[in-house]
């Protein structure tokens, strides 16, 4: 029986989050903990992080989105748990979706 340790975390962090090199700090926090994904901005302004790892990597990740890079102000950061499908081979900054 194998069982698989990894989980996904998609995140919405909304505040002052664009123009401030955030889709960079994240790709650079989810690089260094090892974790796969993706990260883009949104038409709202909002950014959207969409990872996949181990638990306590994710929740590095995690709390690294409440702070966010220098410059940017976080009003609300939404984490939405569930089971990870291992379709990702890195962590990219996607196009932002309008």
């Amino acid at each position: 029986m194998t069982v698989n340790l990894d989980e996904r975390l998609h995140t919405i962090i909304q505040g002052h989050v664009q123009g401030v090199g955030f889709r960079y700090f994240v790709q650079g926090k989810a690089t260094s903990l090892g974790l796969t994904g993706w990260v883009r901005n949104r038409w709202d302004g909002s950014v959207e992080v969409l990872t996949e790892g181990k638990r306590t990597e994710l929740e590095s990740l995690l709390d690294a989105l409440y702070h966010g890079p220098r410059g940017a102000t976080i009003t609300s950061v939404d984490p939405q748990w569930t089971e990870a499908t291992g379709e990702f081979l890195d962590f990219q900054v996607r196009m932002t979706v309008y």
